[in-house]
Order: C-alpha cells, then sequence, then structure tokens
C-alpha cells in the first residue's frame, strides 16, 4: 500500500478521510501549528516532515503548493502530479463561499485516488509525439501531409519574440493534422515553397488556433497569409465557461489532454539560464531557448490544440452557443485583430509637454499639501518630514493625530484602509485627505499612463495594445495590454487629449446612451417605458414627469424637481443591476448633494414599479428562472451559468441572482455595440474608406476618419448601430451619440492646457 501524507495550511474542521471516501489511509500534516495565526505567512511554517517518506503528498490549497513547489496556482494544478509525488487539491473549505468551485474539488478528489490507486497511465512524450524540423525539404514534406490528411482542418501556433507583432519576429510554427503528434517546424528554413505550401493548407483546411487573434496578427503581418476558415479553441471554450481567467491552453490542456503539464521542462530550462546569467524576467527573450529545448513544448501547443478542438468542437450543438460562435466571437476576433493593428493614434511630442504638465501640477499639489498647518505640525510632534507615499505615516498622520473617523474599510492585514475611495469620504472631514488624494490622482496619470505611453509607441507614433472578447461574463470588452483603454482617466482629459488625430483627419466617438434601459424595455415588452424613448427629449426627466406626476413641462423638471429626476435616473439604472432601497439612496445622496433615506427610496422604487409593471413582472420572472435553473440566456444566445444560486448563503445566492438579470440586459446591449463595429469595420474594407476603427470603450466604437469621409462614416455607423436585429422599439432607434474633434478630449485638453502644444 502507498504511503500517503496530507497537508494542510492550518488545522481545519475538513474531515479528509471521509472527503476521500476511505479509500486510502494517510498521515495529516499542518504547514502551521499555531491556531491563533490567521494569516500564515513561511516564516510561521513550523512543519516537521520528510516527503522522501512518503510515496505520495496531497497538498491542500495554494500555500502548501507554494511551500513545497514554485508552484502559485492551485485551481490550475489540482488534481495533478507535480515533481514527482505532489498531488496538489483546492481547500475544500472554500466551497461554503464558492460553490461553483465544487465539480473542480470532486474531480482534483477522484484523480487523487486514482494516482494513489496506480490508476493513472503516464504519457510519455518523445520525438513520436513532439518534434522538431530544421530542414526545408522535411518542412515542405511535412505541410504536404498536412494538405493531404483525411481531417478538413489542422492545428496552428506560432512561437514568436513579443507580444505585438511589431515588437518581434516568429521563431517558428507548430502544426498539427491529427491527434498524433505535433510538428515544430524553424522559420529560418522556410523557402518560397514552404511559404506557398502553408497558404495552399490555410486555404484548403479550417486553421484551428487557440487565441486566434494574437496568432493572425503575427503570421499576417510577417508573412502576409489568409485565413479563409478558422476556428479558436479559446472561445470555443469561452462558450463551455464564460468565467474568465481560465481560457489558457496550458490550463485547458492539463485538464483535458492526456499530457498534462508539458511546458514545465522548458520554462525549468529558462529559470536556470536566467540564475545562470544574472538575466531578469522581464529581460529575458525566447530567441535565447535553444530549437531542441523548444520543440517539444511548441510541438506539443499544436497537438494540444487539435485534441481541446476535438473535445469542445461538441459545443456547436447548442444552436444559440454556435449563434454566437459564429455571428459574434469568430468575425468579432477578425475584427479585432485589425482594430488591435490600426492602433491608438497618439501625438507623441503632445505627450511630452504633457508629461511636463502633470509634473508641474504634482509639485503644486505636493507645495499646497506641506502648506497645510497640520503637515508642518505633524513633522515637529514626530520629528521627520511627513512622507504622503508611507501609509504608516498616513494613518498616523489621520487616524491619531488628525482623529479622523476611520470608514470601516480594512486592508488585508486588518489596518485601516487608505485607497483613493477612502481618502475621498475621509475629505468631508478633513482638507488633508483631500490634498493627498489630488497628489496620487495626479501621481498616477504621469506615472501610469504619460511615463509609460511613449516608450512603447511604434515608429508611427501609435500604440499597439489588446482587446478581448473572453474576458468578462457578459460578453463586454476589455482592454489589456501596452495600454489598458477601459481605463483612461475620466475627470482629466491630459491623457485623452494626447489620443490626437493626423493632419487632415477627425477623431469620431460614438457612445450608445440608456442602450441597457433600451434593452430592458423591449425585453420586459413594457409599453409605458417604451412610450418613453418614442417621447425624445430628456429621458430621465421623461421618467421621472411620468413617474412622479410631475405638473411642470419635461424641460423643466431638471431644474425644479432636480431630486426627483435623481432619484428616477438611480432607480432606473439600479434595478437593471438589482440595487434595493439602500443602494438607491446611496447613490441619490451622492449624486444629488442631499441625504435622501432608504425610505424615500423604497416610496420611488414602488413608484416607479406602479407605472412600469411589465418590467417588474418581467425582472421577478427572471430572478426566479435563474434560482431554479443556475443560468440563463441572453438575447443573441450567450449563457451565463450562475451555480451559486445554490449556495446556502443568502447573501451569495442574492448576488448570484442580480448578476443574472445584469447580464440579460449588459449583454444584449454590449452585443448591439460590438454587432455594429463588426459590421463597420466590414464596411470599411469593402469600400476601400481610409477610416480606422483603433479602439472599443465601454459603450464608445472610437476612430480615426479623414476629414472628407467623417459624414459619410457617422452615417454609415449609426446604421449599424441602429440596424433592427430583434430588439427594437418600433418607430425608436437606441440611442447613439456622435462627437467629433482633433483629439479624444473633444475640446477639453485645448480648454484647460491651450491649443499650442
Amino acid at each position: 500500500m502507498a504511503k500517503v501524507a496530507l497537508i494542510e495550511t492550518k488545522r481545519s474542521k475538513t474531515n479528509y478521510k471521509s472527503e476521500f471516501d476511505h479509500e486510502f489511509e494517510f498521515d495529516q500534516y499542518q504547514l502551521c501549528s499555531n491556531p491563533t495565526i490567521t494569516k500564515v505567512l513561511k516564516r510561521d511554517c513550523d512543519i516537521e516532515i520528510n516527503t522522501d517518506d512518503y510515496d505520495w503528498v496531497i497538498l491542500v490549497g495554494s500555500d502548501a503548493l507554494k511551500y513545497f513547489t514554485k508552484i502559485n496556482s492551485i485551481t490550475e494544478y489540482s488534481g495533478k502530479k507535480v515533481e514527482g509525488k505532489f498531488l496538489p487539491v483546492i481547500n475544500p473549505a472554500m466551497l461554503a463561499f464558492k460553490p461553483e468551485a465544487r465539480n473542480t474539488w470532486e474531480n482534483s478528489r477522484d484523480n487523487i485516488i486514482k494516482h494513489i490507486k496506480g490508476e493513472v497511465e503516464e504519457v510519455l512524450i518523445d520525438e513520436s509525439v513532439a518534434f522538431g524540423i530544421q530542414d526545408t525539404e522535411r518542412a515542405n514534406t511535412f505541410i504536404r501531409a498536412a494538405i493531404n490528411a483525411p481531417k478538413p482542418y489542422i492545428a496552428l501556433d506560432s512561437e514568436t519574440t513579443g507580444l505585438y507583432p511589431r515588437d518581434g519576429y516568429m521563431l517558428g510554427i507548430s502544426l498539427a493534422y491529427d491527434d498524433k503528434k505535433g510538428a515544430y517546424i524553424d522559420t529560418e528554413c522556410f523557402n518560397e515553397e514552404t511559404e506557398a505550401l502553408l497558404q495552399e493548407l490555410f486555404d484548403k483546411k479550417a486553421v484551428i488556433f487557440h487565441n486566434a487573434k494574437f496568432d493572425m496578427a503575427f503570421f499576417e503581418y510577417h508573412f502576409n497569409f489568409k485565413f479563409p476558415q478558422f476556428e479558436d479553441t479559446m472561445l470555443l471554450h469561452y462558450l463551455i465557461d464564460e468565467n474568465p481567467g481560465g481560457h489558457g491552453l496550458k490550463q485547458l490542456s492539463m485538464h483535458f489532454t492526456p499530457y498534462g503539464d508539458y511546458e514545465k521542462p522548458m520554462y525549468d530550462w529558462i529559470d536556470n539560464y536566467r540564475r545562470e546569467n544574472g538575466i531578469l524576467k522581464d529581460q529575458f527573450t525566447w530567441d535565447s531557448i535553444p530549437f531542441d529545448v523548444m520543440k517539444t513544448y511548441a510541438g506539443m501547443d499544436a497537438l494540444c490544440t487539435f485534441l481541446l478542438y476535438e473535445k469542445f468542437v461538441k459545443i456547436k450543438q447548442n444552436k444559440k452557443l454556435l449563434k454566437v460562435y459564429d455571428n459574434i466571437l469568430i468575425p468579432g476576433s477578425r475584427f479585432l485583430t485589425d482594430v488591435q493593428n490600426n492602433g491608438v493614434p497618439f501625438d507623441r511630442d503632445r505627450l511630452v509637454v504633457s508629461q511636463e504638465l502633470m509634473q508641474k501640477e504634482i509639485d503644486e499639489a505636493i507645495a499646497e499639501l506641506y502648506k497645510h498647518p497640520a503637515i508642518s505640525k505633524f513633522e515637529e510632534v514626530n520629528g521627520k518630514t511627513f512622507n504622503p507615499n508611507s501609509t504608516v505615516q498616513l494613518r498616523s498622520l489621520l487616524f491619531d493625530f488628525l482623529g479622523l473617523q476611520p470608514t470601516g474599510k480594512k486592508t488585508g492585514t486588518g489596518a485601516a484602509s487608505t485607497d483613493a475611495e477612502v481618502l475621498g469620504e475621509l475629505a468631508q472631514q478633513s482638507e488633508v485627505p483631500g490634498l493627498i488624494l489630488a497628489i496620487r490622482q495626479k501621481s498616477k496619470i504621469k506615472n501610469t499612463y504619460l511615463d509609460k505611453i511613449i516608450p512603447q509607441l511604434d515608429r508611427d507614433s501609435r500604440l499597439r495594445t489588446g482587446f478581448n472578447l473572453h474576458s468578462t461574463t457578459s460578453g463586454r470588452l476589455s482592454s489589456s495590454g501596452k495600454l489598458n483603454m477601459q481605463q483612461l482617466p475620466r475627470d482629466n482629459p491630459i491623457v485623452k487629449g494626447c489620443i490626437k488625430a493626423a493632419p487632415g483627419h477627425k477623431i469620431v466617438a460614438m457612445d450608445l446612451t440608456t442602450a441597457e434601459v433600451y434593452v430592458a424595455a423591449v425585453l420586459a415588452e413594457d409599453k409605458a417605458l417604451m412610450d418613453v424613448f418614442r417621447a425624445g427629449g430628456n429621458f430621465h426627466s421623461n421618467i421621472a414627469k411620468k413617474v412622479f406626476k410631475l405638473p411642470c413641462p419635461v424641460e423643466e423638471v431638471a431644474e425644479l424637481y432636480k431630486d426627483r429626476r435623481q432619484a428616477a435616473k438611480a432607480v432606473t439604472f439600479g434595478i437593471m443591476y438589482g440595487a434595493g432601497p439602500k443602494k438607491i439612496s446611496e447613490q441619490v445622496t451622492k449624486d444629488s448633494g442631499k441625504y435622501f433615506s432608504p425610505q424615500e427610496a423604497q416610496e420611488v422604487i414602488s413608484d416607479y414599479f406602479k407605472e412600469f409593471h411589465k418590467l417588474k413582472s418581467w425582472i421577478e420572472e427572471n430572478q426566479k428562472f435563474i434560482a431554479q435553473n443556475g443560468f440563463i440566456y441572453s438575447f443573441f444566445g450567450r449563457k451565463r451559468r450562475l451555480p451559486n444560486v445554490g449556495s446556502t448563503d443568502a447573501g451569495i445566492k442574492s448576488h448570484s441572482i442580480r448578476s443574472g438579470l445584469n447580464f440579460l440586459v449588459q449583454s444584449a446591449a454590449s452585443d448591439i455595440n460590438l454587432l455594429g463595429a463588426i459590421d463597420m469595420g466590414g464596411y470599411i474594407k469593402a469600400k476601400g474608406m481610409k477610416a480606422r476603427i483603433f479602439a472599443l470603450v465601454h459603450d464608445s466604437i472610437l476612430a480615426e476618419v479623414p476629414d472628407d469621409e467623417v459624414e459619410h462614416y457617422s452615417e454609415q455607423l449609426q446604421g449599424f448601430i441602429q440596424m433592427d436585429r430583434g430588439i427594437s422599439i418600433p418607430g425608436v432607434a437606441v440611442g447613439c451619440d456622435f462627437e467629433v474633434g482633433e483629439d479624444y478630449s473633444m475640446g477639453k485638453f485645448e480648454k484647460i492646457y491651450g491649443n499650442n502644444i
């Protein structure tokens, strides 16, 4: 019988013998024996164990995994064998607050039992499975075999020296045409015949990528390859599990193929190489990896992509999800490849001057802080200069010296928080938090944006960053990479002002207006709410007049009944997110600057639903459906799985139901915008226009457009956005506003900083 140890962070109430169905005996250990320690650090670990005494060691949770290995991701490795004898598994205690992890726990537990009982067959990766090709004729022969292979698809991957085509080059390509082997071909052995054969292959077969947007960009930029038919296993898995963070090739290969952590030997080589040569992680480049080290990892990438496709393609049997894949995700991937390639247009000279301007503002804000008498008194008492970047000193200043009342928000260590939200609240008690907050905000603009953008600009002064289809549960796009376009400063136009059109061009920004409410009105079939849209004019004033039976004309509501209009607005948006009286109360108080009680909020909600009773029925029906079924489909066919509706925790359950309701409106509104952008991108190509869409930010579509195309571009885009896709109010299209300017700030930059930059 195998000798087994189980190691957890601290002693818990979990009966592991029962959890593992008494399938084997084991010795149980804890990293830390002190029950009073809440957060166990490495220095607190006092475990005494010789792992050599055991055949298998079960590591429960991330702390135990990190202590015995170099691995950080417990979810990724849960249930998998690591370094010969370690068997990581997620902590089952987390199921109480994260019930959606139950499948991971159960599958991991079953896999561990199989490993210990000797029921897992080790899969050997050798030259017959993954191999390298550096000879031109051999490469061409392999590609011909792929062309003539019986399967109508092949898997393709690239190994590159950078994350963006202009920052690096392709070291090689990985190719698999069956489920038995994958080849890594060195690009150095390519000749004209090789490239012609590859294009013939891409024309004949559907090309399976894992993250097509990344690979296509490199293949198109460096070789001008075209891909008439392509699929994406990352996006297929996104249809299976829409939760972000679990779509990586490595993660999926570990869970859905027999090959496990095939890339570990290569990353071990990288770690040793960096250590031996004193190379920092961000300084290492992939062209340092020898071909013989790279070939196995790279060949396995293609083979595993092939295997994943054959597993995931079954999701296409779901007609709703197939429509999402065929009509949104695949066209969206093609479109966003072009958007990323277009690049965000920056004015390099304006960026340089803006750095100086922002540094001047920071210096002035710091000077203003040190002028405050509280600072000089604090320095006098403590005998040293106050450092606003020291959280210890800041806490002492705010809570001990000034005696401000803490908000109750804590850090991970249990100390009183001094983050931006807290400083904003504390500013109502004293000037000092506001002064510190101003320094932070200005410093963030300079350090996070202005300073980092310039070195990342390409020679054409454009910045190529990423836009993602698979990173949100609603389907809304996210942005990542060199610049997160979704998080540009809103209150200060200095960064947006540096996104500037070339001479003879304009920045055109289209923004959806009240789209989620529009969607809700259609889905709920609420005629009264639809009538508000038909009435035109100011939407929220119309809502307020209708709900509260206000005696004045709509045009006077904002002036005469500001509080009522604000309340109606808060309820309109709040109900889409499941907001209750308390939340509505807080929002109206914040927006109006006048206290609005929960009781008043409840009255407003009641009045609101009396007027829009069909909306109320629709909300209740969908909440009931989500609670009973644990999932819901959006209008365009996206599926939102909500397993936490089965939680025994009322807070978790209600949050899950609210998330599902929000998904219905947010997802549909987002897809209206994305589909319109995709159609516009196709129109630009078909008509040979020079307009370039370079970003989708929240509900906005941003483009750089030649002056003589602005009117035509705007008309066409509006037409695509307002196209009847089955979710329209008869007689009135979804609202979209257009702004046209020299830069993305639409004149706000020049208003503050002048026009001489």
